[in-house]
């Protein structure tokens, strides 16, 4: 956005307890947005997900952007009091910790509220209240609850989704919460406690598959079993071996298919309707990818694209780094990485106008901002009126 243009919660303190997924993606959907978010790192190599491996490895890089580190030794009395003092100054704390993990620090909602009582404290967990809340969650485990993995895979095979798509939007919920919460503020004068689950989130997300249950009576088959709303609606193969994704979901968009295509067995009266194309799948898409395969992956998302229909290449994350769009007017956030690395991510998918959220600071060093954030709260004797 414009530099002389205040970013929407410019002003906003924030202290992030968390590690892994959700929490830090809460904390960067604040930060991005503004806020001053100040994540709380124990001493040494500081948050453990900087050092995971694997599918891990790009967390820490993904989720840091426009944070400060501050790291703390939470067993030594005198840190820890110089930590409560900076929460006094905050306006909203995040936690992704097990359940009463920083209660026993002190640091739970009803100690840090007593002593602020306009705090917004955010706990982001596996279950909301209720029979499951002490139990551990993670990702794959609410996708099996929930019965999304089930949909995403094969009939008898349930896969979760290829990214962690729980712990994300289950920390978006989270930020809409706080701004809730900031906003209601604004009226009592009082913080409070919010929450966003794991598993409540992955219920969300197959809300429709319920209701589609509920209204039909017949349960949905998994996703992968080709039984769809629509016609044409899959994956089809390019004559140079490209894999693309053509959707014809209405029958003018039917008409404007067959009319590119000038195929006359697709001017058949049996695929008049999309409900007889929906019913005839087995037949229609055989059909239909031996026409495709005539034609070279650049013919094929040409004709979509001027006939206006929903089309998209198979890809790879990683072939976005290269995408045009993407790569528009600030859809990719510049990060160097803390060993030097020149790379990028996404920014947020939210625009302002016609601005998107940037960066301001890079993914920082493990506690590099201590000494400025929290030495003045360091043997500082409290105020008469604190």
């Amino acid at each position: 956005m414009d530099s002389t243009t205040p970013l929407p919660l410019d002003g906003i303190r924030v202290i992030e307890f968390s590690h892994m997924v959700m929490g830090p993606t809460c904390g960067l959907v604040l930060a991005d947005m503004g806020a001053e978010v100040i994540k709380i790192e124990p001493p040494g190599v500081g948050d453990r997900t900087r050092i995971l491996t694997n599918s891990g490895i790009g967390f820490f890089a993904a989720f840091s952007r426009n944070k400060k580190s501050v790291q703390v030794d939470l067993e030594d009395a005198e840190e820890r009091e110089a930590l409560l003092r900076l929460i006094d100054t905050a306006d909203v704390v995040i936690e992704n910790f097990r359940p009463g993990g920083l209660e026993a620090k002190g640091l739970g909602y009803a100690a840090l509220s007593a002593r602020n009582p306009r705090l917004i404290y955010c706990s982001l967990k596996g279950f909301l209240s209720g029979p499951y809340e002490k139990r551990t969650a993670l990702d794959e485990v609410v996708q099996m609850m929930t019965g999304l993995a089930y949909m995403t895979g094969p009939a008898g095979r349930p896969l979760r989704a290829g990214a962690p798509v729980n712990d994300m939007m289950g920390g978006m919920f989270g930020a809409i919460a706080v701004l809730g919460a900031l906003r209601q503020r604004e009226t009592t004068g009082q913080g409070q406690h919010v929450q966003s689950g794991l598993f409540e989130n992955s219920a969300f997300l197959v809300s429709t598959h319920m209701l589609q249950q509920a209204i039909s009576g017949t349960e949905p088959p998994p996703m992968p079993s080709g039984k769809r709303a629509w016609g044409v609606y899959d994956v089809f193969e390019s004559a140079d071996g490209v894999q693309i994704f053509v959707g014809v979901v209405t029958d003018r968009q039917w008409q404007i298919f067959t009319d590119r295509l000038l195929e006359p067995e697709l001017l058949d009266p049996a695929w008049a309707t999309n409900t007889l194309r929906a019913q005839g799948r087995e037949t229609l898409i055989p059909l239909v990818a031996r026409m495709l395969k005539n034609h070279s992956i650049a013919e094929l998302e040409a004709m979509c694209e001027a006939a206006g229909l929903p089309f998209a290449r198979i890809t790879k994350p990683w072939d976005l780094f290269d995408d045009p769009h993407l790569n528009h007017a600030g859809g990719m956030v510049p990060i160097t990485l803390p060993d030097g690395t020149e790379t990028a991510s996404p920014a947020l998918p939210i625009q302002f106008g016609d601005s998107r959220l940037g960066l301001r600071t890079p993914v920082p060093l493990a506690g590099q901002d201590t000494a400025e954030v929290l030495g003045p709260f360091r043997n500082r004797v409290p105020d008469a009126a604190e």
